[in-house]
């Protein structure tokens, strides 16, 4: 698994901070009952902090990849930074699992370079208009993770 690691200059402003972490537990909270939100596949993401050691949980938006996979994307809502659980992925990449229709599943993630991101994210685009909206306010390539069942 490698992740490249890119910084924009220009973005969204990424949200943060003690809001954000309630509405996160909340989204999380819903997706373990009803596996969605926003009429979309979801799933609550668990990654180790690179630099706490402790679990942290992001709700995340999926889609379907080959064989089972699931596709995420690391858009910060089209910030310039990528979000911290890429970070934690890149830096723990052995302790991730994901939550998704009442089961706990450990992944292995890989960032998807080239042919294969540029496939995905058409794939991913044509289901949700707001990540091709996240790329334009930004001017890093939005990583797109394959998460693969281990």
């Amino acid at each position: 698994m490698s992740f490249e690691v890119s910084t924009g200059t220009r973005g969204a402003r990424q949200p943060r901070g003690p809001l954000m972490r309630l509405v996160n537990r909340l989204l999380a909270g819903r997706i373990r009952r009803k596996g969605s939100f926003g009429g979309g596949n979801a799933l609550v993401l668990t990654t180790v902090g690179r630099k706490s050691g402790e679990e942290r949980e992001s709700p995340l938006a999926w889609f379907p990849g080959e064989d089972g996979s699931w596709l995420v994307v690391a858009s910060a809502g089209g910030a310039p930074k990528n979000p911290g659980w890429y970070h934690n992925l890149a830096a723990h990449p052995d302790q991730v699992w994901i939550e998704l229709d009442g089961r706990r599943i450990p992944v292995t993630a890989e960032q998807l370079a080239g042919a294969e991101r540029e496939q995905a994210w058409k794939q991913i685009t044509a289901a949700s208009a707001q990540f091709a909206k996240y790329q334009e306010a930004t001017d890093r390539e939005l990583p797109v993770i394959r998460l693969v069942a281990v």
